[in-house]
């Protein structure tokens, strides 16, 4: 389930994975698959302390809500519009509880989403930035400090809410722990994840 993570640009906005069957996840109205995620951060991570990091990143935008859908609706099985109620067509939130947890293996429906997603959304790139003098990271048009966007990579590892199942993880998200683990950049000086 997306959470609530604190931006200094729009205040309190919404990441994270809304299907344990995929590894597709959100920020706001933003919509890029973990992967992706997890390879940008590597990628910063193997690279020395720089006062300014610029890079762009492949997302998806859906620009309005009912484009994008309800969460809870497509949940309960009542609202199945937008992409959101698409992708609860084919994975329907599961019937017991205790199967609520992030699949590792979600990365094998990239092909299917990417299809669905093409009915709702533009893709385009947009500027990732980090900027340690001034403790600013930008993605698109959100803005983090050091701490919060911290936050948005350990919910990554961590697996969402409802955590990766069985507790493991994909390849791609032990890449990203392993390549922090051996940063020398500043952003994530203390930085661990457990």
């Amino acid at each position: 389930m997306p959470l609530e993570f604190q931006s200094i640009s729009h205040g309190r906005i919404a990441f994270g994975f809304f299907n344990i069957e995929t590894d597709i996840i959100l920020l706001e109205h933003y919509f890029l698959f973990a992967r992706d995620f997890c390879d940008h951060i590597s990628k910063i991570a193997e690279t020395p302390s720089k006062k300014i990091y610029e890079s762009s990143w492949d997302i998806y935008l859906i620009e309005n809500n009912f484009d994008i859908g309800n969460l809870m609706g497509a949940i309960y099985g009542i609202d199945l519009r937008g992409f959101i109620g698409e992708i609860y067509k084919h994975f329907p939130f599961p019937k017991r509880q205790e199967d609520f947890k992030q699949k590792p293996e979600g990365f094998k429906n990239r092909k299917l989403i990417e299809e669905l997603i093409q009915h709702f959304a533009k893709r385009l790139y947009i500027p990732f930035v980090v900027d340690q003098k001034n403790d600013k990271i930008g993605i698109g048009e959100y803005f983090f400090n050091r701490a919060p966007f911290q936050e948005l990579v350990k919910y990554i590892w961590s697996g969402g809410f409802p955590r990766w199942k069985d507790n493991i993880r994909p390849d791609y998200v032990l890449r990203m722990k392993e390549m922090i683990e051996q940063s020398k950049n500043p952003l994530f000086n203390g930085f661990i994840l457990t």
